[in-house]
C-alpha cells in the first residue's frame, strides 16, 4: 500500500497488481448463498432498470412540453413525440434555411 504517492495526505493507494484480500473466485458458495447472491443482484438490476426507465419517461414528458401539439390535451406516444420532435427541427432547420 502506497501512501507517499497519494500526496502524503493520509489517502492510502494499493500498489500496482495487489488485489484487496478476501474470497477469491474459486472457492465454492452454498447453494443458499448463491441463490440469496443472485437474487440480490437481479434486484439491483430490476432498479437500475427502473430508474433508466424513469428518467427516460421524464426527458421524453420535457420534450413534449416544448413540442407545439394540437389539441393541448393530447399526449403523443414516445415513438410520435421522437419523430415529431425530429420532423420538427428539421422545419425549422429548413426555415432558417431559406430565410
Amino acid at each position: 500500500v502506497e501512501g507517499e504517492a497519494a500526496g502524503g495526505r493520509g489517502v492510502l493507494r494499493r500498489a500496482e497488481g495487489k488485489r484487496r484480500p478476501g474470497r477469491s473466485r474459486g472457492t465454492p458458495r452454498t447453494a443458499e448463498t448463491a441463490q440469496r447472491l443472485k437474487r440480490s443482484r437481479r434486484l439491483k438490476a430490476n432498479n437500475r432498470e427502473r430508474n433508466r426507465m424513469h428518467n427516460l419517461n421524464a426527458a421524453l414528458d420535457a420534450l413534449r412540453d416544448v413540442l407545439p401539439t394540437f389539441p393541448e390535451d393530447a399526449k403523443l406516444t414516445k415513438i410520435e413525440t421522437l419523430r415529431f420532435a425530429h420532423n420538427y427541427i428539421w422545419a425549422l432547420t429548413e426555415t432558417l434555411r431559406l430565410a
